[in-house]
């Protein structure tokens, strides 16, 4: 299977969705997508012949950056850890990213990012991120971004493309703050655009599930019932695994709603596993609920919990 889907792709393509338009506009300083503002990574994890599982193969352009695995995980010690990085501060108008990742049969991985996902205030374009992530035979992946912060005027839309073969799983979490809630007077939902999309099939081309949402502020309704309500954080959580692994976690998670937490899970279609989401009125609760369906997840699949977060966290 070819490892650099989209190497060469000079942008994502993102530019003919109805939600961007109006802000295709190049930018003054850097065009879109100019080096430095297209980042690029290309992760590849295997089992060696020992049977840890280790980063085989990786290739990254600038602003992202990998550097080597780590076995900090006391709970699974054979499963490598990659903190994601970009050294270009926040994303600004222009910029593009592209990240593939593909666990070979058998092997295992835990994917997070270094710091949270600034979203600097854009006056012409957008921000775009392509992610691909292929899950072969029995492979395990934990992927556990740090939140999402947009400011004024932020537009950003993702695109993430699952293949998953019915033996593997997957983990894959998503917070999104409201924006800077104590900067000054707060940014509570001042932005322009928020576009996410995730969808997974299996390697012969079966759609297993799509899921997207458009949050535009400036039409009012994310404070209405069912959006968001008095809430201010939202944690989106995609579990993809064997039909009988869901049932043993879908019978394990009860629903919470109170002042400062809701939480609840429902079935993905066609038997592919669960969507989890957590409303919140700061990230950390959010961060939390996260973390403990994590941990119940990887006791079905994995039979064993997550370890405690560090404190730097």
């Amino acid at each position: 299977m070819n490892d650099r889907l989209y190497a060469d792709t000079p942008d994502p393509g993102f530019d003919s969705m109805p939600e961007l338009t109006g802000y295709t506009e190049e930018p003054t300083a850097m065009y879109v997508g100019c080096p430095g503002k297209r980042g690029y990574l290309n992760l590849v994890f295997e089992v060696d012949d020992d049977g840890k599982s280790i980063m085989r193969h990786h290739d990254r352009r600038a602003p992202l950056i990998v550097q080597r695995e780590l076995y900090v995980d006391e709970e699974m010690p054979e499963m490598p850890c990659v903190y994601i990085i970009s050294s270009g501060g926040p994303n600004v108008d222009g910029d593009r990213y592209i990240q593939e990742f593909r666990l070979a049969p058998g092997a295992m991985a835990f994917l997070t990012t270094a710091a949270a996902t600034k979203l600097a205030e854009m006056k012409r374009n957008y921000s775009g991120m392509k992610q691909t992530i292929i899950l072969e035979a029995g492979s395990y992946l934990e992927y556990l971004p740090l939140p999402l912060i947009p400011c004024k005027h932020t537009r950003y839309i993702s695109d993430t493309d699952i293949i998953i073969d019915p033996t593997a799983s997957m983990f894959y979490s998503e917070i999104f703050t409201p924006g800077r809630k104590y900067y000054k007077d707060g940014e509570l939902f001042e932005y322009d655009v928020l576009s996410i999309c995730s969808h997974a099939r299996r390697p012969d081309g079966e759609e297993l599930y799509r899921e997207k949402f458009v949050i535009k502020p400036e039409r009012g309704l994310v404070r209405d019932i069912g959006v968001m309500g008095r809430f201010d954080v939202f944690g989106n959580v995609i579990v993809l695994t064997p039909k009988d692994k869901a049932d043993e976690i879908f019978e394990k998670t009860g629903p919470v709603f109170g002042k400062e937490l809701a939480c609840g899970v429902s079935r993905l279609p066609n038997d592919s596993g669960l969507i989890f989401k957590v409303l919140g009125m700061e990230s950390e609760p959010v961060k939390k609920a996260v973390r403990e369906f994590c941990s119940t997840v990887r006791r079905a699949v994995k039979g064993r919990g997550l370890p405690r977060e560090f404190a730097w966290r």
